[in-house]
């Protein structure tokens, strides 16, 4: 095995730490930890569930033997993948990031870019107790080198069984000695044998917004000059890869890398990960697939899609990445001249490829996310929320004791709390949802006219249960007969959105407050991001949705009527969410196809194109309008149902006080 770079050895030692209770010395150690970012550590969730199954927020400490001179510093959980349960934690799920609550220096380790899960030598640090079986015990400084030899699912790692890792050391950080880089963290040491478990350190990324704080604060304390110990992990790496400290222009340094991520740490987001896979595709000329299990959240994330096991592509495909991310974020009002200005410069350096650099001066970005392919130029009416303007809401209820049959009633909200009944029918034995289209076209058509503005259609909201989110309003003829210049569906004229009917009223208390706590949340999030409902390999639970980043809308492609879609529609109303995308006529009992995932990552390009969450319902109709229009590129988008139930904006009660009745 490599022996260790003395100086990495003494700097990575300097960042791991354990984690105790608050009471002082005389407590046991949970576990360890390790400095990922400024304030920011990093260690298993299973080593804080028991300290904290009773309450999230209590404070405990966090101790190192080279933070704060040993004194512990106090510190609580910012957020974890997994909630307490009693059961054994899977890999991917087995992470926490705990917030120092005073501010002290210390030193943080350097996490990997890649996705790809390592394979080969690391060395294993953390803290054990001694004695080894005293639950009492001081905490003392581990380490020792291991081999991973085996991938287990997609963020699991197994040692071989040639080394004994002591109690104490799960959460405890692993370095790979070839690269000078974090590569993961230990997770578990086998009871019968040697060896144990680890999670890859791409697992972090399914924190989605905190690692996107997190990771921009990790690139800025390693961009700026060393205090701690006169040496950093980019000196260490750049020994390690022989390169001298001037740099080579030809190859694609730490010192390079260094600079890059600072750079792209500086910039706007990209908000979702298909922009981040094809600009990689781009550079690398459509050869350089991602290496992993682990969606890109960061422009970080996609440089390291640019390496070729442990040696980087050259400098050229760099290079170019980085000219398409300020291509990208200029693209979209945002300003990338630092990042530009060093390109240029560091293109200068590489005399010898002069000829190439046109691959980088006169790049394009790839088709689709080019700004005429997203009509800049075209108004998107944000939905209005309370006092913002006026909306139709059609309530229909369900005949008690038939089948498939309905009353209906349509209402003009004021947006203002009033809300007055423009027409209604609970005559007879109510109506097929395939009656329903014909019937409503007239009372639809006299309301539409009366409350739309030039250029401001008014949204239509379709209250209805669960049971039948299946409805297909949005495909519904506009009239019996339409010109060939107009829209001849109802999706194409207006926004058209469903609401949860069985919210309508007064929610218990607690359902309530999730709903709110939620829509609040997730329309002050800086970026929206898609959600995989079910997430590949689970089964849908309201408490993994409940337990999700405020930015995250679930996105099905099963059918909502059936089988696996109704518990993942199920889960994602019981865990409070408003906003929601789903397949009207997704899969019910087979896996998924490859449309399932050109729908995916669709989506989740269109919701990282959104300034804010009440965009999306115009977004959606603009869609559906070249659709209509016969645009290429746009059919994906023609089964898609979207779930708009604003808290704030509530579904009229059944006993609305009739203001205008219909003639």
């Amino acid at each position: 095995m490599p022996e260790p770079n003395e100086r990495l050895d003494a700097l990575a030692r300097a960042a791991t730490v354990h984690l105790v209770p608050l009471e002082g010395d005389g407590a046991g150690m949970w576990g360890s930890g390790f400095f990922v970012a400024p304030g920011w550590v990093l260690t298993c969730a299973h080593v804080v569930h028991g300290p904290l199954r009773r309450s999230r927020e209590l404070v405990f400490a966090v101790r190192g033997k080279e933070v704060n001179d040993g004194i512990p510093v106090k510190a609580r959980l910012e957020s974890w993948l997994s909630e307490p349960s009693g059961a054994r934690v899977s890999a991917q799920e087995d992470l926490a990031l705990v917030r120092l609550l005073d501010d002290v220096e210390h030193e943080c380790v350097w996490l990997a870019d890649r996705s790809a899960q390592h394979m080969g030598s690391v060395i294993a640090y953390g803290y054990r107790p001694d004695p080894p079986d005293s639950p009492v015990a001081r905490a003392v400084p581990w380490s020792a080198h291991a081999e991973i030899n085996v991938r287990d699912d997609d963020y699991g790692l197994r040692f071989k069984p040639d080394t004994d890792f002591p109690p104490g050391v799960s959460g405890g950080p692993l370095l790979d000695p070839a690269t000078g880089a974090v590569v993961g963290l230990i997770k578990a040491r086998r009871t019968t044998t040697n060896g144990g478990l680890a999670v890859a350190g791409a697992a972090l990324r399914r924190f989605r917004e905190t690692y996107e704080r997190m990771i921009v604060t990790h690139d800025e304390w390693h961009g700026r000059v060393p205090r701690l110990h006169g040496d950093n992990w980019i000196h260490e790496q750049r020994r390690l890869s022989g390169a001298p400290e001037a740099g080579r222009p030809e190859v694609w340094s730490p010192d390079d890398r260094r600079a890059a991520l600072g750079l792209l740490a500086a910039l706007p987001p990209p908000g979702a990960s298909p922009p981040i896979r094809k600009l990689v595709r781009k550079a690398t000329g459509g050869s350089r697939l991602l290496n992993g299990p682990a969606d890109p959240i960061t422009w970080r994330d996609g440089h390291g899609l640019l390496y070729d096991g442990a040696q980087p592509l050259e400098p050229l495909a760099f290079l170019h990445y980085l000219r398409l991310v300020v291509l990208y974020v200029r693209s979209r009002g945002g300003d990338a001249d630092r990042l530009a200005d060093w390109v240029d410069e560091r293109l200068a350096q590489d005399t010898e490829r002069r000829p190439l650099h046109c691959l980088v001066t006169d790049a394009r970005l790839p088709d689709g996310l080019t700004p005429d392919a997203e009509s800049p130029d075209r108004v998107v009416l944000p939905y209005p929320g309370p006092g913002e303007g006026t909306t139709v809401t059609l309530v229909l209820d369900p005949v008690i004791g038939a089948t498939d049959r309905y009353y209906w009633t349509l209402y003009v909200n004021d947006g203002e709390g009033g809300s007055e009944i423009a027409a209604e029918d609970y005559s007879g034995e109510g109506l097929l949802l395939s009656q329903l289209s014909a019937q409503l076209r007239a009372p639809l058509s006299k309301v539409f006219q009366e409350h739309d503005e030039v250029g401001r259609p008014i949204p239509l909201e379709v209250a209805v249960h669960m049971d039948d989110f299946d409805a297909q309003v949005h495909r519904w003829p506009v009239a019996d007969i339409s010109p060939l210049y107009e829209p001849g569906r109802l999706g194409e004229q207006r926004r058209v959105v469903l609401r949860d009917l069985t919210r309508r009223g007064a929610p218990d208390d607690q359902a309530r407050r999730r709903w709110e706590t939620r829509w609040a949340a997730l329309n002050g999030a800086r970026n929206i991001t898609a959600l995989r409902t079910p997430a590949r390999g689970q089964r849908p639970q309201a408490r993994r949705l409940q337990d999700v980043p405020d930015s995250a809308v679930p996105v099905m492609c099963w059918t909502p009527g059936h089988g696996t879609g109704r518990e993942a529609m199920h889960a994602t109303l019981e865990a409070g969410h408003g906003i929601a995308l789903w397949h009207v006529n997704g899969h019910s009992t087979r896996g998924c196809s490859d449309d399932c995932e050109e729908l995916h990552n669709r989506i989740e390009e269109l919701l990282g194109r959104l300034g804010s969450a009440a965009e999306l319902p115009d977004r959606l109709r603009h869609l559906r309008m070249e659709i209509g229009r016969a645009e290429a590129g746009r059919r994906w988008a023609e089964p898609l149902v979207l779930l708009y139930d604003d808290p704030r904006r509530p579904v009229p009660p059944e006993d609305s006080l009739v203001l205008d009745s219909p003639a």
